[in-house]
């Protein structure tokens, strides 16, 4: 294999004129101004102790139809079912208070459910129903909405925690009675087996979920009794654990249920074990408000509410308040339809080509449904694959390709060629999107303008980069060729990985490959689908991705190690090869410690400043080249209530757990008829009554 050197490219420039590559090359500035969007909803700020609380409230209610399962000897009552103090929700912080039991909310996804074991990494369709299913130690969804001197993780099966003085240990108390929807008691052992036989397998990966260095390397865990664990760490007070112990990083499953078929504890392979709970099995035991009863391929998944759930309202009044939740297998593109013509009740609005259509039908005064959009948190980003030393086996192609992406000159000139205005209005005209320079976003809590480095479009200033970094067009037809002795001087060929699930994805590949080649460099797409889509971009087989970025560039308290390559796989861009060896650049080195340093600060003002200095590395060179940033809308139909003002689709974590599902309701004179299950529960085969 012919690899080029480190010294190859820039010993290209010889006798290229330094003087006249510069005076073509157009120098960087600040992000241009945001247009003017009136649309956007504003939250309601409040403490998180004017959310909720955990105590034992008098007595406790549920639905008639519950009670007959009581009954009928088939359920214990409910003050049994509740932990000695569940979660209780405050009617103050309800939009519109207390709720009415019934009713029905459809969703429509794009997904396809693996099966139900997210624990070894299976989709279960996505659209929240894993949100529906699965709760976590901490929660974060509705943080959007709390003040920012309160602004910590919401507690959640983990009812409180306490820090040891030198910081190193934190004690994590569970809360106290409660059940998974089978009966089952929640308690360490389900830590215990997610610690040990998941996050610390290596074999396996929960998915969305923790890996080994989530929780910095060399951290422990020990369980203390039935309610209390501790986790011992190697540095001081990294309160980043407290956002990782939320989805989907700390999700305990029902080990009583998945440890008999593990490999540890059965004969199976973990092939086996991932694939132990096909989408067919119904009654699957979760900690969430719903639970599958009925599963019929490309058509539909449904899910009952769960009668050991263990929250409630301040009237004692268990939750959910809704009894049944629909899954439509059908597009992405179809959600935002259904949502919008009424027959779906629920869309995340992220696809900025329905947006002129979305908005002039919610004007009309006979729309079913009500639309508002949230800030500008969805960002596409071009990412180069920066590894030179391994990472996915390169080939002699893809391996120069690399070599290239680590030169600053050539990052420059992909960057500069991208038109970021024609890129958005590609999608939607109008004030939505915004020219995006890739790291933090405008608006969010670290964001500093004055650190943020922007590279304009310009043609002229891309080929002089490229230039500067030793390609030539030495045939004449119009890009650029390799190095003579390389690949045999054909023309540099990129390869673009990116997203067909969603249009957005595609339009943006394809116009970055238009623009690229506008610039003289040969680009081709790969387009694949989701879960294949993940392991190409995993396993670093390609040479750059079209990607729509995480919570880390929002939030920066959440996923914050995927910031930067502080660990072998913890970015998405560098990753360690097959011996664990990382080749970072000079200034990657940086961004790894300014982001351990960001860990392991308890100080406010620190934190800001470490996170300027991450947004001008970042921005500076290029690690990510930022292509467009947009809101999204969340489309719920009118007869839902308890919607909080304000809901981003995507922040914290998706709309589905912004608005706190279990909360919402429908108004008893507003129910319509759409239980496919009534007066049901979930069963190991499906539905069941109390007849």
């Amino acid at each position: 294999m012919k690899i080029l050197s480190r010294a190859a490219l820039p010993a290209l420039m010889l006798g290229v004129s330094a003087t006249a590559l510069t005076a073509q090359m157009v120098e960087p500035t600040t992000p241009p101004p945001a247009p003017e969007f009136s649309a956007q909803g504003e939250p309601v700020f409040v403490n998180r102790s004017d959310m909720f609380e955990y105590r034992a409230l008098e007595s406790y209610n549920e639905p008639e139809f519950v009670s007959a399962f009581v009954e009928a000897g088939m359920l214990p009552p409910v003050a049994e079912r509740l932990p000695a103090e569940p979660m209780v929700y405050k009617a103050g912080n309800m939009p519109d208070g207390i709720g009415d039991y019934g009713g029905t909310l459809r969703h429509v996804i794009g997904g396809r459910p693996e099966g139900w074991n997210y624990w070894g990494g299976q989709s279960q369709g996505w659209g929240g129903i894993d949100i529906g299913m699965t709760e976590c130690l901490t929660r974060t969804g509705p943080l959007f909405t709390i003040n920012p001197e309160d602004l910590e993780p919401m507690p959640n099966l983990a009812k409180s925690w306490e820090w040891s003085d030198d910081g190193m240990m934190l004690t994590v108390n569970l809360i106290e009675g409660a059940h998974w929807s089978d009966g089952d008691p929640f308690d360490t052992e389900d830590i215990d087996f997610y610690w040990n036989d998941i996050v610390m397998n290596g074999e396996v990966t929960p998915l969305n979920g923790a890996t080994q260095t989530t929780y910095g390397e060399g951290t422990t865990l020990e369980i203390v009794d039935d309610y209390t664990f501790t986790m011992t760490f190697t540095t001081a007070f990294p309160e980043s654990v407290l956002y990782n112990f939320a989805y989907g990083n700390f999700c305990p499953g029902p080990s009583h249920v998945l440890k008999p078929v593990h490999p540890s504890y059965s004969d199976n392979t973990m092939e086996q074990f991932i694939n132990a709970f096909p989408p067919e099995d119904m009654g699957f035991p979760v900690m969430g408000a719903w639970v599958p009863v009925e599963y019929r391929a490309d058509d539909i998944i449904v899910l009952r509410r769960n009668p050991y759930y263990w929250k409630v309202d301040e009237e004692g009044n268990q939750l959910p308040y809704l009894d049944e939740v629909h899954y439509r297998l059908s597009t992405w593109a179809d959600r935002d339809v259904q949502a919008v013509a009424g027959t779906g009740d629920f869309s995340n609005l992220e696809q900025p080509e329905n947006y002129v259509e979305s908005l002039r039908r919610s004007a009309e005064d006979d729309a079913p449904a009500r639309l508002a959009f949230g800030p500008r948190t969805i960002g596409y980003t071009l990412y180069p694959n920066l590894s030179g030393n391994g990472w996915g086996e390169p080939d002699e192609r893809a391996q120069a390709v690399r070599e290239l992406n680590r030169n600053a000159d050539f990052r420059k000139g992909i960057t500069q060629a991208m038109d970021r205005v024609r890129l958005g209005e590609s999608l939607v005209k109008g004030p939505f999107t915004v020219q995006y320079p890739g790291g933090l976003y405008a608006g969010t809590s670290y964001y500093d303008e004055a650190s943020t480095v922007f590279y304009p479009y310009s043609l002229e200033s891309a080929r002089a980069h490229f230039e500067a970094a030793g390609l030539a067009d030495t045939d004449g037809d119009g890009f650029y060729n390799w190095p003579e002795g390389m690949m045999d001087g054909g023309n540099v060929q990129i390869t673009i990985l990116a997203n067909t699930d969603y249009q957005t994805d595609r339009n943006l590949a394809e116009g970055v490959v238009a623009m690229l080649e506008e610039a003289g460099i040969q680009a081709a797409l790969n387009l694949l689908t989701g879960n294949d889509r993940d392991a190409a971009q995993n396993s670093g087989r390609y040479d750059w991705m079209v990607l729509r970025n995480g919570t880390s560039l929002i939030t920066v308290v959440q996923n914050t190690t995927e910031l930067a390559p502080v660990g072998a796989q913890t970015s998405l861009n560098h990753r360690a090869n097959a011996d664990g060896e990382l080749d970072l650049l000079p200034w990657e080195q940086e961004m790894v410690d300014v982001v351990n340093a960001f860990i392991g600060s308890r100080d406010a003002a620190e934190r800001s400043e470490l996170m300027s200095q991450y947004q001008r590395l970042y921005t500076e060179n290029l690690y990510g080249v930022g292509l467009t940033a947009y809101p999204g809308a969340l489309i719920i139909n009118k007869r839902f209530a308890n919607i909080p003002a304000g809901a981003p689709i995507f922040m914290y974590n998706w709309a589905e757990d912004n608005i706190i599902r279990e909360r919402v309701y429908v108004p008893a004179d507003a129910q319509a008829d759409h239980e496919l299950h009534p007066n049901t529960l979930p069963g190991d085969d499906g539905p069941v009554t109390a007849g």
